[in-house]
């Protein structure tokens, strides 16, 4: 029996219009190919073969086939698997690229190899060379000697202030990373929360448009960015996931069959409703004791407004930049346990380091990874690691706590070797450096060290000895000191010594030069770790990139072979309704005529 008239018309109509559809694509794919972002689509398509019988006089043994394509969907060329590997490599990357930039800026402080005899290290052979002067009995008299010596100090103490503030414009600076305050760009709580807005809405916007049967793929794509950007400042986890009206259960976590499937009368799934997903993103935190913690940032399309995504928040004053609190509140509307608004508040703890807890109760010991984290143990951590086994980064404040050491060792030094057996006819305290807020020998800083006043004055002098004394002792107990490595390992030069006779300086078995070149070598072979670190991290992410953009990506190569492939379906298309018009005038015109 010959087919249904149209029939074969309608396979050809569905094939061509098929065909013009995967044409539309290529060019749309090849328009798009270095839009940021852009994933490659694609058409899916189905046979048209119907499995019962449309008309009751069809014979039951003609085979049902030949009734054309369908066309179920635009998709994304996309692989999950690489997407989360991507994210989880940004954190890794955004972590190490951040802690490169501040080990950069300490480097500016620290790096005295383009001084030109002007760092501190040069300082302290300065103030060697002077004391080297003044060693002759002829010269201990002379002030012009005294003054040289002073000068030297002076500039010392200069270098060793403006270190320590330099390393608190650091801070600032980093704390403006996190908060934007005083700057002209956008701190990394107001670019984060801008994120969490921006997907929480286009969240909605997707699924509503995917409800009225849109796909929305370019919103996604939209989307997919801005979540590869929140992966740079924090840790996250993404999952899809049906909302509670379609998940297949009930509240009591009882299976609901109805939810997924349409059923028949007596409740058999017949096939599956086509409902769109929803997009959760977690961020993951670490509890005291190394446990993965999840926080919901943002929960699919939950409520109303903002009630689906959460939001950051910190407190603290840029002139105080390391005493702040920065807080991550989750999402209002929250469907994972325990089903309400949860919040991570971090900060500085007392041994100098990240600690944080939850409103639940639960203790954190950071993020991990992400630029937030990267800027948190800049600023709070100390790289004490006898106190903290989780403090092994070494933050701006162990590079002042160095500096701290450095002057107060080198004053608390000099000062013992000149206030010994000298000669006080003032009354005054013989300390040649102090501690320019009390004018006193304690408390000595890199910040407040300082020439003593009453030295200018000359009512403190140099130590030229008691009586019985030799002139010259004090200044050649000073070159000793300049040449000796502390803790010092000689006799006892500072042993009775006033001021410092319990404890002597620790320098690591450096001389007071040679430690600031001590500060230096960790912080360049920190920074020479890090380095290595982030050139590994960057690879791995360019290689997982590559993967994703060989599946996701445009290839021009590939969309002109496809260009082809679909040109020639089409035309082969065409041919087929051309042969089915001629076969259907046949029909019409030249049936029954034979012998006439």
């Amino acid at each position: 029996m010959v087919r249904a008239t149209f029939a074969g018309f309608s396979t050809a109509l569905s094939a061509l219009q098929a065909n013009q559809k995967r044409l539309d694509i290529v060019g749309h794919n090849l328009a798009n190919m270095n839009t940021v972002g852009y994933t490659r689509q694609q058409l899916e398509t189905s046979s048209l073969n119907y499995t019962t019988p449309v008309s009751n006089y069809m014979n039951g043994s003609e085979v049902i086939v030949g009734f054309g394509v369908h066309m179920n969907k635009v998709s994304q060329i996309r692989d999950p698997y690489l997407d989360v590997q991507y994210r989880s490599q940004m954190q890794k990357s955004g972590y190490t690229d951040a802690l490169q930039s501040s080990l950069d800026s300490l480097a500016k402080i620290f790096d005295e190899s383009n001084t030109e005899g002007m760092g501190i290290h040069q300082a302290f052979l300065d103030i060697r060379n002077a004391l080297v002067n003044m060693q002759d009995n002829p010269k201990i008299n002379s002030s012009v000697y005294e003054t040289e010596l002073r000068t030297k100090m002076q500039a010392l103490s200069n270098l060793l202030n403006g270190a320590d503030r330099q390393i608190t414009e650091a801070e600032q600076l980093e704390y403006q990373k996190l908060t934007g305050t005083n700057s002209s760009e956008r701190g990394a709580v107001e670019e984060v929360n801008d994120i969490l807005m921006q997907i929480g809405q286009l969240n909605r916007q997707i699924k509503q448009n995917q409800i009225l049967g849109q796909q929305s793929l370019e919103l996604m794509d939209e989307r997919n960015v801005l979540l590869d950007e929140l992966s740079s400042y924090i840790p996250i986890e993404v999952t899809y996931y049906k909302d509670e009206a379609h998940d297949g259960l009930n509240a009591d976590g009882s299976e609901n069959l109805g939810e997924i499937y349409h059923l028949d009368s007596n409740g058999k799934p017949m096939f599956k409703k086509e409902w769109p997903d929803d997009l959760r993103v977690e961020m993951v935190y670490t509890d005291e004791n190394g446990t993965s913690q999840r926080l919901t940032l943002i929960e699919g399309t939950e409520g109303s407004g903002d009630q689906n995504y959460g939001k950051l928040s910190i407190t603290g004053d840029i002139n105080d930049p390391t005493n702040f609190e920065i807080t991550f509140t989750g999402s209002e509307r929250n469907l994972m346990p325990p089903k309400a608004q949860e919040s991570l508040t971090l900060r500085k703890n007392a041994a100098g380091g990240v600690t944080g807890t939850t409103t639940d109760g639960v203790t954190s010991i950071g993020l991990g990874n992400g630029s937030i984290q990267a800027s948190l143990d800049m600023l709070w951590m100390t790289g004490d690691t006898t106190i903290d086994k989780n403090n092994d980064v070494k933050g701006y404040e162990y590079y002042r706590s160095e500096l701290d050491t450095l002057a107060k060792s080198f004053a608390d030094v000099m000062n013992a070797i000149n206030k010994k057996n000298h000669p006080d006819t003032t009354g005054t305290e013989q300390n040649l450096l102090v501690n320019k807020t009390n004018q006193s020998g304690t408390g000595i800083t890199a910040a407040n060290i300082g020439i003593n006043p009453d030295w200018i004055t000359h009512a403190v002098t140099i130590n030229r000895g008691g009586t019985g004394d030799n002139p010259t002792d004090a200044i050649l107990h000073m070159i000793e000191a300049m040449d000796s490595t502390w803790p010092y390992t000689g006799s006892n030069l500072l042993n009775g010594f006033n001021g410092i006779t319990a404890t002597e300086p620790d320098l690591k078995n450096n001389t007071f030069a040679d430690y600031m070149n001590h500060i230096s070598t960790v912080l360049a072979n920190d920074s020479y770790s890090n380095t290595m670190a982030l050139k590994t991290n960057v690879t791995v992410l360019n290689g997982i990139q590559n993967s994703r953009d060989s599946m996701s990506g445009v290839s021009l190569n590939e969309e002109a072979s496809n260009m082809m492939m679909f040109q020639s379906a089409y035309q082969a298309t065409s041919r087929l309704m051309t042969a089915l018009d001629q076969v259907l005038d046949v029909l019409i015109n030249s049936t029954g005529t034979c012998g006439r």
